[in-house]
């Protein structure tokens, strides 16, 4: 190793802490010791110190100790003889860095706090661009694309390229690989992030452009967006920083890229980013580290060529990253999913409300069609005017055989996120209420319909190859054949929402799992049957008995039930089994139907959380998106980080937004009418649905009976109101007597 590399490295983290200890100082004389401090709306206090000592930040007074702390980590300076430039100094340098750098970024949004916009994505055009740290509703949000592999890792870039072209080539290259970039510090007054917005490119967190900070110091959000996942979802505990440190290398795959001349913070933010296991590669010809050790391959690697970077990057780190080879004009992947094309940069649009878009999959036998072919029956791009709206009908068919009906709704949700991976393609809903939205930039670039059916077309075989052999698009824009195929859909509709819905879990003998989010949260066992979805909302029985189709040893095993030890709380013998097996015994049993008795696990990637309210006998559930206070005292960040981890917590329990009106819902506990509480937002959102199941039940006006914040906060505001109405609830037996 470099002596150049740890004298740097160590003047640099000494420049650092001393720094800091003079804002803090200066902090302490313009504040009180017991002044409060933080990042917004998180559970996790300053997450890197929380996460690695176990110390929660809360006041001024609490960055006493990790101050000292981080000065105690100090190594001694390099000698200019007999010096010992052991790689142990070089990473308590660093980790002395960082962990003055979160003291720091705490102290900006204590005495700026409105540098950061509290948002996932920037304000341009109000010159808020920086996003600071991520609150924990993103945490939740992103979190389950780290599980699934969608977002395989991130690339936390550092500085400014030499030009906004070579900055978009770099960015865009690793949003084709589906990462996630976590952008902080300038060199020279300069930073990526404007190099991207001056080079068109949009950013924010929904094209999974993260414009964390413009000073080096910002870069340490990206490191406890790392922390906080292991902590949410993989069950690591606070204060174990061997295991968070291993839990990172090991699966939180990510590096630096270096842009630009780099200084001794720089190379102190280096060293640190070393202790988990995250290695840097710099465009500058900088000092090496090129022995193994902490790092999989490689520590520091300099000289990287611009157009190799994105590949150096992911082969030093060990990431297998698939990159999708599909023959359009356009770039694609699942960063572009949340591009918007906005009123400035519209070509033309189908559906929207302003014509008819449809979109429909039908199996086919294997004579009826021919595999590969796409066609566009009707004008095409070169024959729409600008602003245009025209109609549109998206029509695939499949044949295999493996191929089912059953299926022929999950390869038709595909749709959606896969035309929103086509870079300047907006998709907007599904079945016969699609949106799509074509961009100025996609017609410059010679975009075609012809390519939403060459992106199916290949995405089908590459994602679902095990039940289909053939596929064929077919496009239709002239309205006399869309209004034909939108018939002929609703129809098709109908029908599978028939036999969905009616499809009851005494009705099949095979259940099925889900462990997808076991890499976050190890003792979680979903059990996904026809009248409990998954937690998430994504899957359903019907995806899991595909997805197991697809890939048999994948994370959507068969459960077969067996004996019924309780079927008013939902439980079975081989359930219990199954979860024991896939649990490694920390979770023996659970029921389907309760919160109160042996609830299922919870992820941490639930769309809701459900708690009971005692005094009012009854219980609230509250969205991811909902934001606010709730009666049981507790937002959904802090639910989630209380029981998300994995574990069966009575009184609680994850699931879906869908699930509220299953048939299946909290029965053991009383059922649907025992919901005395909602966000509004959810309870708007799934209106039709709530009035439809009370209905059944008997009770038309069970709708405006369910309390939500407009009501009251806490169980003494809203129990007023329940009693007025004569909520069912409230004449039910005890619900924990």
């Amino acid at each position: 190793m470099s002596r150049l590399v740890a004298f740097a490295a160590i003047q640099g983290a000494y420049n650092i802490v001393s720094k800091v200890e003079g804002k803090y100082q200066q902090a302490l004389k313009a504040h009180n010791a017991s002044t409060k401090v933080g990042f917004p709306n998180t559970a996790y206090y300053l997450p890197v110190i929380y996460s690695l000592i176990g110390h929660k930040v809360e006041t001024l007074e609490d960055m006493k100790k990790p101050l000292a702390f981080a000065r105690g980590l100090l190594p001694p300076h390099v000698k200019g003889a007999h010096h010992l430039p052991y790689l142990g100094p070089l990473l308590d340098a660093g980790m002395a860095a960082l962990f003055a750098f979160e003291i720091e970024e705490a102290l900006r949004y204590l005495n700026e706090p409105n540098f950061y916009i509290h948002s996932e994505d920037p304000d341009i055009e109000n010159g808020k661009i920086w996003v600071g740290a991520a609150d924990d509703i993103v945490l939740r949000k992103r979190g389950v694309e780290f599980v699934d592999g969608s977002a395989p890792g991130f690339a936390a870039i550092v500085g400014a390229a030499p030009t906004p072209e070579i900055a978009k080539m770099i960015v865009e290259d690793y949003q084709k690989r589906s990462l996630y970039i976590f952008c902080a510090a300038n060199q020279n007054g300069t930073t990526v992030i404007e190099q991207l917005l001056q080079a068109g490119v949009q950013v924010g967190w929904n094209t999974r452009i993260v414009p964390f900070g413009p000073d080096i110091s910002s870069a340490i959000f990206a490191l406890g967006f790392a922390n906080r996942a292991a902590m949410a979802f993989g069950g690591v505990q606070p204060g174990d920083y061997k295991k968070m440190l291993l839990y990172n290398k090991d699966r939180i795959f990510a590096f630096v890229n270096a842009l630009g001349d780099v200084n001794a913070e720089w190379a102190a933010a280096a060293a640190g980013c070393v202790n988990w296991g995250f290695p840097t590669l710099a465009d500058t010809d900088i000092p090496e580290i090129l022995p193994t050790g902490i790092c999989t391959y490689e520590h520091v690697v300099a000289n990287v060529k611009h157009e190799e970077m994105v590949q150096k990057s992911v082969e030093i780190r060990g990431l297998k990253v698939t990159v999708s080879q599909i023959d359009i004009p356009l770039a694609f992947g699942p960063a572009y999913e949340g591009e918007r094309v906005r009123g400035a940069d519209l070509y033309c649009q189908a559906g929207g409300g302003k014509t008819q878009c449809t979109e429909l999959v039908k199996m086919a036998e294997m004579n009826e069609i021919e595999d590969g072919k796409v066609t566009v029956v009707g004008p095409d791009m070169p024959d729409m005017k600008a602003g245009s709206s025209f109609p549109m009908a998206v029509y695939v068919q499949v044949a295999g055989r493996q191929m089912q009906p059953d299926f022929e709704p999950i390869l038709e949700r595909q749709i959606h996120h896969l035309t929103n991976y086509i870079q300047y393609i907006m998709h907007i809903g599904q079945r016969d209420i699609a949106w799509v939205r074509i961009s100025k930039a996609a017609i410059e670039k010679g975009f075609s319909l012809k390519h939403i059916g060459v992106v199916l077309h290949a995405k089908f075989h590459q994602d679902f190859g095990k039940i289909l052999d053939k596929v064929q698009v077919t496009i239709y824009t002239n309205k006399e054949d869309v209004d034909k195929i939108t018939t002929r859909a609703r129809a098709e509709y109908r029908t599978r929402d028939e036999r969905v819905e009616k499809m009851r879990d005494e009705d099949v003998e095979t259940y099925y799992s889900c462990t997808l989010c076991q890499s976050f949260a190890p003792t979680h066992v979903c059990s996904v049957s026809p009248e409990r979805t998954g937690l998430c909302g994504a899957y359903n029985w019907m995806d899991c008995k595909a997805s197991f189709e697809i890939n048999p040893v994948g994370p959507n095993q068969p459960i077969e039930k067996g004996e019924c030890i309780d079927p008013k709380l939902g439980q079975w013998k081989g359930v219990n089994e199954f979860v024991a097996k896939a649990s490694r015994g920390a979770i023996t049993h659970y029921n389907f139907y309760s919160l109160m008795h042996s609830p299922m696990t919870t992820c941490g990637c639930c769309e809701c959380i459900a708690a009971t309210l005692p005094q009012c006998n009854g219980v609230m559930t509250v969205n991811r998106d909902y934001t606010g206070e709730t009666p049981c005292g507790m937002k959904f960040t802090t639910l989630a980080g209380v029981m998300g981890g994995g574990a069966s917590s009575p009184g609680f329990v994850g699931h879906s937004k869908y699930n509220i009106t299953q048939g299946k819902f909290l029965v053991g506990d009383g059922g649907f009418l025992r919901i005395v509480w909602l966000p509004k937002i959810l309870k708007e959102e799934i209106k039709e649905r709530i009035i439809k199941r009370a209905t059944a039940l008997g009770v038309p006006n069970f709708y405006d009976m369910i309390a939500d914040e407009t009501v009251g906060m806490t169980e003494e505001e809203i129990l007023p109101f329940l009693k007025k109405v004569n909520h069912p609830a409230l004449s039910m037996p005890s619900l924990i007597g």
